[in-house]
């Protein structure tokens, strides 16, 4: 258990780091936006799949404005790619950009950032989550969920949401019990247990 424990200490502080050389969240903060940091990284849960999760707020979604904080990050060299969606028209009522970074050691991280309006009714829903999973979260579960996350193969694409409700609300603590778990709870969209 202790290899785990270190992958995933190692991995938050190479995330961490990320997050300082691209000045993210001081870019977002300057155009005016609240600036909150979800998901794995935030709960202590980041494993295999390198990813740092944003949710950015703003009074008024400006594509113009999002886009000058993503342009100064795409300048960086160790960012390879990234993509971007425009559903301020859809439900999610949103911009997302996703950013893909190459680390030192070769490594592709995938930087979410979903841009959305206050009045949005996800506004904060994602960050209470993440508060009240690292406010349940065990020592046992917690190395379970990491457990879990490193034993799962590299081609399959699971949320982290998905692991969390099945160790916290489902008390899987084997692989084998996990993916019988996610047949009878299928994801379909957006995932809104919290615990």
């Amino acid at each position: 258990m202790e290899n785990i424990l270190e992958i995933a200490k190692n991995n938050q502080n190479s995330a961490f780091k990320i997050i300082k050389e691209l000045e993210i969240e001081s870019g977002f903060k300057n155009i005016g936006c609240d600036v909150n940091l979800v998901g794995s990284l935030k709960s202590g849960l980041l494993m295999k799949h390198l990813d740092i999760d944003f949710h950015i707020y703003s009074d008024i979604v400006s594509i113009e404005k999002s886009f000058s904080v993503i342009l100064k990050l795409i300048k960086n060299p160790a960012v390879k790619k990234f993509t971007f969606k425009n559903s301020l028209d859809k439900e999610e009522n949103c911009l997302e950009w996703h950013v893909f970074y190459e680390d030192e050691f070769k490594r592709l991280w995938q930087i979410d950032i979903i841009h959305m309006p206050k009045k949005s009714k996800y506004c904060g829903y994602f960050e209470h989550v993440t508060d009240r999973i690292s406010e349940v979260l065990t020592v046992e579960a917690k190395n379970t969920i990491l457990q879990l996350k490193y034993n799962t193969p590299d081609d399959i694409k699971i949320s982290g949401i998905e692991y969390y409700r099945a160790v916290i609300e489902g008390k899987v603590s084997t692989f084998e019990e996990f993916l019988r778990w996610r047949k009878e709870h299928p994801a379909n969209g957006i995932i809104d247990w919290c615990p």
